[in-house]
């Protein structure tokens, strides 16, 4: 038998590949996050985690306890929900980012919808700072999306770099701008694409806007530029541009879910959905689809 709390634990600390982050995640104390790990580790008999000073990795045990640590707790929500009789019910209005798009976001999303049909589920896709405005105008109930590093707002869904990617045949020529493909405002990655830019003085020109991920793609995959975008979900067709480009670091973004403002009749299925991405948070960026 295995502890659900530790279940728990473990899958937080897989996902953010970090204790600390893990530990403010679920309100515990970084000893109860590591006393939760040594004991699911020992009760499975196998090392999780390969860890010292500067880095948490999952070992190959570790990634296999990830699909049963999820199937467990799927399984005890649904018993539990069961022999409760508690059915969620209300209007839940969901934004996610246009990093989305080419995940597996759907599928817990449809597994959402399952577990809870009497919830009705608005889905707006929309760029993340745009999603961040309408939930502070009372439009949305929860919104999984992008924060800049300095922003406390939200719960960590995982942390992540950010890349220059393209074509894998285009080449930037050194001697003039750099054609840069990117969201409108109010994108993210926009801003920390220009800022990192100005930083190091490096001239740019737009090549392409687009507020939809699969134009942006479309663009890139045609060879007109580069565009600044989360390592852990680089698009098929497309790599990262190798360093000798020169091009200047990104810095790194975190990925969070937000509440606004507490509504009784979305609350309990925001909650609901928010521990589901939780949950499977891992799932979004080591499976994409496409």
């Amino acid at each position: 038998m295995y502890d659900p709390s530790q279940l728990r634990t473990f899958l937080a600390v897989a996902q953010t590949l970090s204790f600390t982050q893990a530990a403010r995640r679920l309100g515990l104390r970084q000893s109860t996050v590591s006393q939760h790990v040594r004991r699911l580790e020992d009760a499975c008999g196998r090392q999780l985690f390969a860890r010292d000073t500067h880095s948490v990795e999952l070992t190959e045990d570790g990634e296999a306890m990830l699909g049963f640590a999820r199937r467990i707790l799927e399984v005890q929500e649904q018993a539990t929900a069961f022999f409760t009789g508690t059915r969620l019910r209300g209007r839940l209005r969901f934004g996610a980012s246009e990093d989305f798009v080419l995940t597996r976001l759907p599928e817990i999303l449809e597994g959402f919808r399952h577990d809870h049909p009497e919830v009705d589920l608005e889905l707006t896709v929309e760029l993340s700072g745009t999603l961040h405005e309408q939930l502070a105008a009372g439009k949305l109930d929860l919104v999984l999306a992008k924060r800049r590093p300095e922003d406390p707002r939200g719960e960590l869904v995982w942390h992540d770099s950010l890349v220059w990617i393209g074509a894998e045949r285009l080449r930037l020529d050194p001697d003039r701008p750099v054609p840069l493909i990117v969201y409108p405002p109010p994108g993210i990655t926009r801003a920390l694409a220009l800022e990192a830019l100005e930083r190091q003085g490096r001239p740019w020109r737009i090549a392409c806007t687009s507020g939809s991920l699969n134009g942006l793609i479309a663009a890139a995959r045609a060879g007109l530029g580069v565009m600044a975008h989360s390592r852990g979900f680089v698009p098929p067709g497309l790599v990262q541009v190798p360093e000798r480009a020169g091009l200047p670091e990104l810095g790194e973004v975190d990925f969070v879910l937000v509440h606004g403002r507490r509504r009784t009749s979305a609350q309990e299925a925001a909650d609901a959905l928010a521990a589901a991405i939780l949950g499977a948070g891992d799932r979004l960026h080591r499976g994409q689809r496409g």
